[in-house]
């Protein structure tokens, strides 16, 4: 058991570690062959935050722990909502102000629903699963073309001065790309192996472990940027990063481990976790909209999902404890 809980630290420093010598590469990497700072905010850096989510699940469907696998992308996603943005926005409230990022709420509304859908039968079907990418390659295709059409973009001008703080020579960009990306897959055998023990040590499911601790330490990276934007007066990176990475959890994340594996869902996925994703989610759209004026998420709100979601693993520990 000691030696599991040591490699899930190892897994998970190792894990935030490389998810952002990962991301610096990628994105420098992508500048140097022309991409735009717009497209690599919204493609690159997204995708590369949620690469650890995406690793882990894969992995843990592929050696048929679907619990880890599911728990993860589900977890990650109520982490991201009520914790991350609840810490960022006790830091510095957050302004909700791009045209593309509050057109992705009420899109982020839609796929939960999706989600909740596909669990009525209690398990995600390969046909399941490639419904989902699709959906995510006709989203991300949508949403780079809208970006293209955008002459001017706060969050593509926010991601042009942080490349251009942070720009890297492009044999460096490619190793710390290549390092970052091999440490990822380590890090990743090594969480999931830990998880694993872990559980079936302590007699707790697959499913609470992916919820908690793999969720926690997969969402790490980010709860980093999100921070660091936040105190930058960043809002549009601190909220487009849980945005994207919602999106991505839900379709892509869920949509690759059910392909690799049909993953079967205990019944408490839906009318619990899925549920409490819904209603954060609903929630988001409602703060972030700004129905009355611009879009605020202030402390008060921030400190309601934060209790949100503190409440929402004491259930989950109650639950494990009372069993």
């Amino acid at each position: 058991m000691t030696l599991a809980i040591l490699a899930m630290i190892l897994g998970v420093a190792l894990l935030v570690w490389s998810a952002d010598r990962f991301v610096d590469g990628s994105a420098s990497t992508a500048r140097h062959f022309g991409m735009s700072p717009l497209l690599i905010g919204m493609v690159i850096v997204g995708f590369g935050t949620s690469v650890p989510e995406m690793l882990v699940s894969a992995l843990a469907a592929y050696q048929g722990n679907p619990g880890i696998a599911l728990g993860n992308a589900y977890g990650s996603n109520i982490t991201n909502i009520a914790l991350i943005l609840g810490v960022t926005a006790l830091i510095n409230p957050i302004a909700v102000q791009s045209h593309i990022l509050r057109k992705e709420l009420p899109i982020l509304t839609g796929i939960t629903a999706l989600a909740a859908w596909q669990l009525l039968d209690d398990r995600i079907s390969r046909f399941d699963a490639l419904v989902l990418l699709v959906v995510f390659a006709v989203l991300m295709a949508w949403t780079i073309w809208s970006g293209l059409q955008t002459k001017t973009d706060s969050l593509g001008s926010a991601m042009e001065q942080e490349l251009k703080a942070r720009d890297l020579p492009i044999r460096r960009a490619v190793f710390r790309l290549i390092t970052g990306l091999l440490f990822l897959i380590v890090s990743s055998r090594i969480l999931v192996w830990g998880a694993i023990e872990i559980a079936h040590g302590l007699g707790i499911s697959d499913l609470i472990i992916g919820l908690t601790i793999v969720a926690v330490g997969t969402s790490l990276p980010e709860l980093a940027s999100s921070v660091i934007a936040a105190r930058k007066g960043e809002h549009e990176i601190a909220l487009g990063n849980v945005l994207g990475s919602n999106l991505f959890n839900t379709l892509a994340v869920v949509g690759i481990a059910g392909t690799i594996h049909p993953i079967a869902a205990e019944p408490e996925v839906l009318f619990r976790d899925v549920l409490v994703m819904a209603v954060l989610t609903v929630s988001l759209f409602i703060i972030g909209y700004g129905f009355r004026g611009p879009g605020v998420i202030n402390r008060y709100e921030g400190s309601t999902l934060l209790a949100c979601y503190l409440g929402y693993m004491g259930y989950l520990m109650v639950g494990v404890f009372v069993r």
